[in-house]
């Protein structure tokens, strides 16, 4: 019986002892002046379902105690008036008179400045890179010990190479003489995963920077650096999914945290049930509430709880950080009362702030029905800005490599811009001839440099929100079939790099004569308005060319851009664009800074893209 006792009272007091266990709330702390007054705060702990709630401060009222399913959460709806005022406040939690539980929290005055929060627009050249492939300038934090996947393998494609932050950080001298003037990075917090952990949208931790990347202090501070040398930001966000390795999917709030199925269920990956007004709404389900794959569940939006907890953390790293844009992942896969309760509240907060949704979809008019205005009659406006704009890469791809026809060939590209009356707005949209997911731009116009050079002046002069993917400038190649391949290293971010492709004496001459077209083409777009607000007329084409202008209205500057999509040069006479030639009479070559005296006849070569600004 002894035993029994001895055993029961450890049982007991383990118990109890667990019971005052307060692992985490998020978000850690706040700020006072926010648009929004309410604040939820999650809080986890063993059993804390059972303690009670104070906190006493100035301006802050406890509205409810949320209890749910799993008694280690609560969920504490807070109102700060508008007139609190930062400072620091203990959230207590106790059960009679039980030893109290407490956690200090921190209201903090919201910075301002004019580098915080800038906005990424058609001024911008954004450059997307993935830190784990980019540059390693922490070596020490290759490998953390306790964590799912320790492996380092730079000869594999799926294991950690050892990029981080810091490498990003030591390179921004190097993006803003390439000409670059916003960095997307793929998502740089915790992927605490066993396998494939190195590309980031399999969070575990949403709150936390991946310490194999570095700290929340390193990533502001990366920020700031960045700011400091005239280079924006753009975050890489994930609404519709986590990883199975998260903290609270192990442990979750309540049954519907997640999208759950009698049996394992996949997306369908088919964005047209989302649109489709003979839509079945099975495959409305299957597409936005299937799993992206079975490592990461799909979150279910339509939980207030989880819409709180999404909505807050994204809103936090804006603040926190001062981030100028958004990217969010997957767009398609998402709730849409959700996206658009999430839109209205995070541009109240951040007016200036950018947002644009990836949508790999196939038809302009597909791509618009995400935009917001309803500009497609959905009788739904999404509140989003913008999208990636996969049609206008396809339509270029078409431009390069296809044979020219009615609508096929370079009629394609001019058929694509016919349709930006679907748009609210086609300047918010980011184009692009690649990114992580898909094959390297220079194995798609099969490793031929004209073909590549033409495609770069297109990027570089066309509407919208130009950009590039890491590498493209050294004219990195590989196919996304698998998709490892196009996420190689940058040759020169490790130390023991045989070659540094990040200077010049490390490229080759064909590497360095694509780097120098890209830096030429990006810097000059980097101070001419006319390609980064101005207006674009175009020319139905003829004869294998097409012919665009960018243009200032009221006597500022017209460029002009030619593409010859043959394999032979061609004359083209220029008597039908006087209504944008106007009176000019001569004009300079962008890249060569060859003056043409006489511009009534040029001469395009083949496989070319021209770029003439008039004079």
């Amino acid at each position: 019986m002894r035993k029994i006792l001895i055993a029961l009272f450890f049982t007991l007091f383990a118990n109890w002892s667990k019971a005052q266990q307060l692992e985490r709330i998020e978000p850690m702390f706040w700020w006072v002046g926010m648009n929004n007054p309410k604040l939820q705060l999650l809080v986890h702990g063993a059993d804390i379902a059972a303690l009670d709630v104070q906190l006493n401060y100035p301006g802050v009222k406890l509205v409810k105690v949320n209890k749910v399913e799993n008694p280690n959460y609560l969920f504490l709806d807070l109102e700060i008036a508008a007139e609190t005022k930062p400072g620091k406040f203990p959230i207590a939690f106790a059960k009679g008179d039980k030893k109290k539980l407490q956690y200090v929290y921190e209201l903090k005055k919201r910075e301002n400045g004019p580098s915080r929060i800038q906005g990424v627009t058609s001024k911008d050249l954004i450059y997307l890179l993935m830190p784990d492939r980019f540059a390693n300038g922490d070596p020490k934090n290759d490998v953390i010990k306790g964590m799912r996947e320790t492996k380092l393998n730079r000869d594999s494609m799926y294991y950690r190479h050892g990029g981080d932050i810091q490498g990003l950080i030591n390179k921004l001298d190097y993006l803003k003489d390439l000409g670059v003037t916003a960095i997307w990075m793929t998502p740089e917090i915790e992927n605490d995963m066993p396998l494939v952990s190195y590309h980031g949208y399999a969070a575990t931790d949403h709150y936390k920077i991946d310490p194999r990347y570095g700290t929340l202090d390193l990533y502001k501070t990366y920020v700031d650096k960045a700011h400091q040398k005239g280079l924006k930001i753009v975050k890489d966000i994930v609404h519709n999914h986590m990883g199975t390795g998260h903290w609270f999917y192990n442990d979750m709030p309540m049954k519907d945290w997640v999208n759950q199925w009698p049996v394992y269920t996949q997306t369908s990956y088919r964005d047209e049930p989302v649109m489709d007004p003979h839509v079945s709404e099975a495959d409305k389900k299957k597409m936005l509430d299937g799993w992206f794959v079975p490592s990461m569940p799909d979150f279910n939006q339509r939980n207030p709880f989880v819409q709180n907890y999404i909505t807050q953390n994204h809103i936090w790293w804006v603040e926190y950080a001062g981030i100028d844009g958004l990217r969010l992942d997957t767009y398609p896969y998402n709730d849409p009362d959700y996206m658009k309760d999430w839109a209205q509240k995070v541009k109240a907060e951040f007016p200036t702030l950018s947002i644009f949704g990836e949508t790999l979809v196939h038809t302009a008019a597909a791509q618009a029905f995400f935009t917001g205005g309803n500009t497609v009659s959905r009788g739904f406006d999404t509140e989003l800005p913008g999208i990636t704009d996969a049609v206008i890469k396809n339509a270029i791809y078409e431009a390069l490599n296809g044979k020219t026809g009615w609508t096929d060939g370079i009629f394609r590209l001019y058929s694509t811009l016919a349709q930006d009356f679907l748009y609210q707005d086609a300047d918010r949209n980011v184009i692009f001839l690649d990114n992580h997911d898909m094959s390297r731009f220079y194995s798609m116009v099969n490793e031929d440099i004209d073909k590549f050079k033409s495609g770069i002046a297109l990027l570089l002069t066309m509407r919208g929100i130009p950009q590039l993917y890491y590498g493209t400038e050294i004219l990195m190649k590989n196919y996304s079939n698998p998709d490892g391949l196009v996420r190689s290293d940058f040759p020169g971010g490790w130390p023991s790099d045989k070659s540094d492709k990040f200077i010049e004496s490390g490229r080759t001459a064909q590497e360095n004569e694509a780097f120098n077209f890209v830096k030429t083409l990006a810097n000059y777009r980097k101070s001419n308005a006319a390609l980064q607000t101005g207006k674009l007329m175009q020319y139905v084409p003829e004869n294998g060319m097409y012919t665009y202008f960018r243009y200032q209205p009221e006597g500022g500057k017209t460029v002009m851009v030619i593409v010859n999509v043959g394999d032979q040069a061609k004359s083209l006479d220029t008597s039908r664009f006087v209504e944008r030639i106007e009176n000019a009479v001569s004009a300079t070559n962008v890249i060569t800074k060859e003056r043409l005296d006489n511009i009534k006849s040029i001469t395009v070569p083949a496989k070319t893209t021209l770029v003439l600004e008039l004079n």
